[in-house]
C-alpha cells in the first residue's frame, strides 16, 4: 500500500517539469552555445582562412592536373 499515492506524486512532479518548465533562461544557453557571438564567429572564419590559404599552398605544390574542371562534365 502507499504506492498508488507515490507514483500519483512523481506523475504530478514529471508533468510539472514538463509543461510548466518556464524559467529557460536563453541568454545563458545562447552564450554556452556559443551563438550570436560576433567575435567568435571572427576567430573562427580567420581560423577558417588561414587553414585555407595552408592548404591551397599544398595544392600548388601537389598539382598533377587532374582538375575535375578540366575533364568533359557528361552532361548535354
Amino acid at each position: 500500500m502507499g504506492r498508488g499515492r507515490a507514483k500519483a506524486k512523481q506523475v504530478k512532479v514529471a508533468r510539472q517539469l514538463k509543461y510548466n518548465s518556464g524559467g529557460t533562461d536563453l541568454d545563458r544557453l545562447r552564450d554556452e552555445l556559443g551563438v550570436g557571438d560576433s567575435s567568435r564567429n571572427d576567430d573562427a572564419d580567420d581560423l577558417n582562412d588561414e587553414l585555407a590559404d595552408r592548404y591551397a599552398d599544398y595544392a600548388e605544390d601537389y598539382d598533377t592536373g587532374d582538375d575535375d574542371d578540366s575533364r568533359p562534365s557528361g552532361r548535354r
